[in-house]
């Protein structure tokens, strides 16, 4: 079961895997991401992305799937009137290269610290992921949606 945790601030960030697994219905997640989609959905969340979660969305699925499938869902992505596509910031940028070169060791993917910094400026606390493969100070990683309540994400 995944839960979404609920604070006063209805946005939620969705990550690139929450896209891929809802999208592509080989996913060994499909069946998770569909049920949280519909507590989105349920919960009448204000979902925020960024266009380097689209950019990377679309590789994947495309790869996975088929480029006309990808395009398909990419076009309803954009014409969506429930999906705010943020982009990203000179400052966000350089955050997440801060980020980026701290936690090398860790292969986060710069798309995933791009989120973070923006994710930071947004003030958005919750996050629609399956895998962070990173821990930075006091970041928790869960395989669920997670929430960013605690985290302090200073690179």
């Amino acid at each position: 079961m995944i839960v979404i945790y609920m604070m006063n601030d209805k946005r939620i960030f969705v990550d690139t895997g929450a896209y891929l697994a809802r999208f592509h219905t080989a996913d060994q997640r499909y069946q998770q991401a569909y049920q949280a989609w519909e507590q989105v959905q349920n919960q009448r969340r204000v979902v925020v992305t960024s266009h380097h979660v689209i950019d990377e969305l679309a590789t994947l699925l495309a790869r996975r799937t088929d480029y006309g499938f990808s395009a398909r869902k990419i076009g309803q992505i954009y014409a969506s009137q429930l999906v705010l596509i943020e982009r990203s910031s000179a400052t966000d940028e350089q955050t997440a290269l801060a980020f980026f070169q701290k936690y090398a060791d860790q292969k986060v993917s710069f798309t995933d610290c791009i989120s973070f910094a923006m994710m930071m400026r947004l003030q958005i606390q919750q996050v629609f992921t399956f895998v962070i493969i990173f821990r930075w100070r006091g970041l928790k990683c869960f395989r669920r949606l997670t929430s960013y309540n605690e985290l302090r994400m200073n690179p």
